[in-house]
């Protein structure tokens, strides 16, 4: 069955076919880890781990590769500004190294709690200080490189079709610039290595053949990919917020490098929006992973909520909507635990669910059809092997769930034996008040055809 995805660079749905046999080189630009990742970022972490799911799900071996940003990336995308993690140490009052070790274990026990694979490779800016440098070296070999008093730049004039990802204007641009230049000759060049400033001594700075000083953002993630994926592999993904500078500014430097767009696919997952706005940590506050289990909310609930919504719309976060999904997935789960053991899945169903998540990862409908599975006719353990082969892409653990066993205190017991006794007797009254007295000690009593069944209420 053909696998069609969004390409951002042709902007349109195109057949997915892998470069080489049935290998996929996959990269995603990974966290700058001067400070924890919200759920926005990991939203993007997601539709990219679902991405994954379905790639093997039609029986591809994905090679995955992630960078942590950990040097490079300053505060403005007009090159100015400080680097995040020297700007992240002097917040926490701890060195950029300790920072980046910390923020990155938080981040990776994120992925973990959400059922979002890890990478097959783990890549630090910093830990690839030489490739950089041979890249931008190669550059300046090209003449696509010229010299300032803050740093090296990558020259955007020798590429006319520069800025083709975002569909820049850039003669729009241009006429209606409102930053300051200072030495860069056009507003759309770019640093590729920065110099420490004169008598200041940086916690991450290297020697270069131009001076000490440290890698631009955009040349890691090119040096990086090239490295463990070639001059050419399959998919790169990013946030939307990646295509008009860091996207476009990777694929310019390896254009005039190797002559390559990179990749063959450039995908993008959209914005989690909170009270209408772009959820983002320069705005200050912001919603991390903690924020959601502090208040008793499970990881997997989260995943659940995102793929109610496809990765190329932006979707709005609110408690109501967390709410909703968390008694969602419960009921999905107690009800597939219900369905016993597994048999064999229904071809069929799988096929219909292949269609949909092989439709540019059409999650959302992929979610309505597993509901349909379940309400169908199928037999148990077709049924409950058929919704397992769909969690191979929906990552909900579903066959690991059991339910919670409460201990029911003696009295409790005695209470609901006593209120089954006043409902066979048609005695109402006192079923009522014994229902009371049992909500009393925090339990709620489930009637069924001659029998009951006590559950542990929630706290609000």
């Amino acid at each position: 069955m053909t696998l069609t995805l969004y390409d951002n660079f042709e902007r349109r749905l195109r057949e997915f076919r892998p470069l080489s046999g049935n290998e996929v080189g996959l990269y995603t630009c990974g966290p700058t880890v001067y400070d924890f990742q919200h759920i926005g970022n990991l939203r993007t972490y997601l539709f990219e781990d679902c991405l994954k799911r379905v790639l093997a799900f039609n029986g591809y071996r994905v090679r995955h590769v992630m960078n942590i940003t950990d040097v490079g990336h300053l505060t403005s995308d007009a090159d100015t500004g400080e680097d995040k993690m020297e700007k992240g140490s002097r917040r926490t009052g701890r060195s950029a190294w300790d920072i980046a070790e910390e923020y990155t274990q938080v981040f990776r026990e994120d992925l973990a709690a959400m059922n979002i694979a890890e990478p097959d490779v783990w890549c630090k800016a910093t830990d690839h200080i030489a490739e950089q440098i041979a890249f931008i070296e190669d550059l300046g070999r090209k003449g696509f490189t010229y010299r300032t008093s803050d740093g090296v730049y990558f020259d955007t004039s020798r590429q006319p079709d520069y800025g083709y990802l975002a569909r820049l204007d850039r003669a729009g641009l241009e006429a209606g610039k409102r930053v300051e230049l200072g030495e860069k000759r056009s507003l759309t060049d770019f640093a590729l290595w920065k110099f420490s400033a004169p008598g200041e001594q940086r916690q991450m700075e290297w020697a270069s053949p131009w001076g000490t000083g440290f890698p631009g953002w955009h040349i890691e993630c090119s040096a990086m990919a090239q490295k463990y994926l070639g001059d050419y592999f399959d998919i790169h993904c990013g946030g939307e917020d990646h295509i008009p500078v860091h996207h476009t500014n990777e694929i310019a430097q390896t254009e005039a490098r190797v002559g390559t767009r990179l990749a063959n696919f450039w995908m993008h997952g959209y914005f989690l929006t909170l009270n209408n706005a772009k959820m983002a940590k320069s705005a200050g506050e912001f919603l991390r992973m903690k924020s959601l289990t502090d208040r008793g909310y499970d990881p997997l609930t989260y995943r659940f909520l995102c793929l109610t919504a496809h990765y190329r719309t932006q979707m709005s976060f609110s408690w109501d909507a967390m709410d909703a999904a968390q008694t969602g997935l419960e009921r999905l789960r107690r009800q597939v635990f219900e369905l016993g053991p597994a048999g064999a899945a229904d071809p069929e169903f799988v096929e219909r669910f292949r269609a949909e998540v092989n439709d540019d990862l059409q999650f959302p409908k992929a979610l309505a059809l597993l509901w349909e599975a379940l309400k169908s006719p199928l037999p148990d353990p077709a049924k409950k092997a058929t919704l397992l082969a769909f969690d191979a892409c929906l990552g909900l653990r579903l066959a690991e769930w059991r339910p919670t066993v409460d201990i029911i205190p003696p009295e409790v017991e005695a209470l609901a034996r006593a209120r089954l006794a006043a409902r066979q007797a048609k005695n109402w009254a006192e079923s009522d008040r014994l229902r009371d007295a049992i909500a009393a000690l925090g339990f709620a009593v489930e009637d069924s055809a001659g029998t009951y069944k006590l559950v542990k209420k929630t706290s609000a």
